[in-house]
């Protein structure tokens, strides 16, 4: 049966940005109304991506970490921990269904938002029609639409890859046996982020790496300390490998193995199973953007302007389908602007520039602003400081010493433009930085903040500090 409805805003997605999206329609007395397919409500973050991997990679560290304690007082015998993949697994299952009920379900219908399951398409301006699932045939339309339709792992075309089976980021959160040994391809974060859980968990693991260096999008520093505590706990991490081909096959006919120049050579790499991290990419395709004139880039994301608009004057984009940042807090910004802009005055931007990225392994790398080279490329100098966390006294008191902190300032101003760091308790200390580039501190403004003694944050005031004395010979209460 065909049915139409209307609303104030109507939303191709269910993820954060979409209920970033009713959250701010509902404040406006706006009606709303969501198509949801493919995840579960509550996109990306909830079901497939932070809250699932943050709970494993706690469940790991916790079974990883207590046998390798630095401290002499504390010994353990040889009862050691023993991991049990299945019961993580449905331990994730019910946080994240907890999670997906309170956070997403209940909240959309506090806001009186009107749920369509189903795939969903845009077929004339700020009108979407249900084509299959559970309200196939169902046309609403809205003063506005908006588009948040998410992303999805991005497979890059390795030779043979169509005849290997492979895990990503969404299909290992499905698999029920741990893996004995396993190839990443990728290592980026979310193939930093997965191998250290699986290492932690039991699995022998190699990341191979297409350039020169982990976390190639990050300042260079972050990518090599966090490369070598990776090879310090066990894991293989090899950089600059050109993959030529994959295949099954091997000793036990079930291996995965993957053909490759090493910096040149040629080297081969099998394991019990293969884990693809090669990106992700915006789902764009076949929601009926063209349709309705609104444009998507090379890499399939949706063109927007500063406020959120596209081509189409009645709808607007927001989320992993406008493309980077792919963050779920930058998602949620960026639906909440989208309907100031469409319901409001105009105007609601954001500043990518001061947006930190964090990865949650151990130690965490964190980052905001501009790296040490983007300043060179700008600017032909740089004036940069790094501190390495074993100079920090916290560092030393609990004796985790890896990790660095670097602060990068305008050479005239002294203004902080970007942080970079690596440590335990990195992704609590960068909002800290973060506020120092979105506000234009500088480091003097930063050194005159008194930090409390002894935490890791003060090893960015102590790289502060570092511009304006020799921190080798400070005593710990120095300002």
């Amino acid at each position: 049966m065909t049915t139409s409805r209307s609303y104030g805003l109507v939303i191709l997605g269910g993820g954060a940005a979409a209920f970033a999206a009713i959250t701010e329609a509902d404040r406006r007395g706006l009606s709303t109304a969501m198509v949801n397919t493919g995840l579960p409500l509550g996109g990306t973050c909830v079901n497939v991506g932070c809250v699932p991997s943050k709970h494993l990679l706690e469940v790991g560290k916790t079974a990883h970490e207590p046998p390798h304690n630095p401290f002499d007082a504390v010994e353990y015998d040889d009862d050691q921990p023993v991991t049990n993949w299945a019961a993580a697994i449905d331990e994730k299952d019910e946080i994240v269904a907890s999670l997906r009920e309170q956070n997403y379900v209940d909240v959309a219908e506090h806001f009186g938002t009107d749920i369509y399951e189903g795939y969903g398409r845009l077929v004339d301006d700020a009108t979407i029609e249900v084509v299959n699932g559970a309200d196939a045939g169902t046309t609403i339309a809205g003063e506005k639409a908006l588009v948040a339709t998410g992303s999805s792992p991005d497979i890059a075309p390795i030779d043979g890859i169509d005849a290997v089976g492979y895990e990503t980021s969404e299909s290992i959160l499905e698999r029920r046996d741990l893996p004995e040994s396993i190839v990443m391809i990728g290592a980026g974060y979310v193939a930093m982020e997965w191998g250290q859980i699986l290492h932690h968990m039991g699995t022998d693991v190699t990341i191979l790496q297409r350039s020169s260096r982990v976390l190639s999008e990050m300042e260079g520093q972050l990518g090599r300390e966090l490369q070598r505590c990776f090879e310090a706990e066990g894991i293989t991490v090899e950089t600059d490998v050109d993959i030529r081909r994959v295949s099954e096959g091997g000793e036990t006919g079930d291996d995965v193995t993957v053909e490759a120049a090493v910096a040149g050579a040629s080297q081969t790499f099998t394991a019990g199973d293969l884990f693809v991290a090669t990106g992700v990419s915006p789902n764009t395709d076949d929601v009926g953007l063209d349709e309705v004139g609104v444009e998507t880039d090379g890499s399939g994301a949706v063109v927007v302007d500063d406020e959120f608009q596209t081509d189409n004057l009645d709808v607007y984009a927001a989320g992993d389908c406008i493309g980077e940042p792919m963050l779920e807090t930058v998602a949620a910004k960026e639906g909440n602007h989208a309907v100031r802009n469409a319901f409001g005055d105009g105007g609601a931007t954001i500043d990518y520039h001061a947006v930190p990225k964090v990865v949650f392994t151990s130690p965490e790398v964190a980052a905001v602003g501009t790296t040490e080279l983007e300043y060179m490329d700008e600017h032909g100098t740089c004036t940069c400081r790094t501190v390495e966390m074993e100079d920090v006294p916290k560092a030393k008191a609990v004796e985790d010493t890896r990790g660095l902190v670097q602060v990068v300032k305008h050479h005239e101003t002294d203004e902080i433009v970007g942080v970079h760091m690596v440590g335990p308790r990195a992704a609590d200390m960068i909002p800290e930085a973060t506020l120092a580039v979105k506000f234009g501190l500088t480091v003097d403004d930063i050194i005159d903040t008194i930090h409390p003694f002894p935490t890791f944050s003060e090893a960015f005031k102590h790289a502060c500090q570092a511009f304006r004395r020799d921190t080798s010979t400070m005593s710990c209460c120095v300002e």
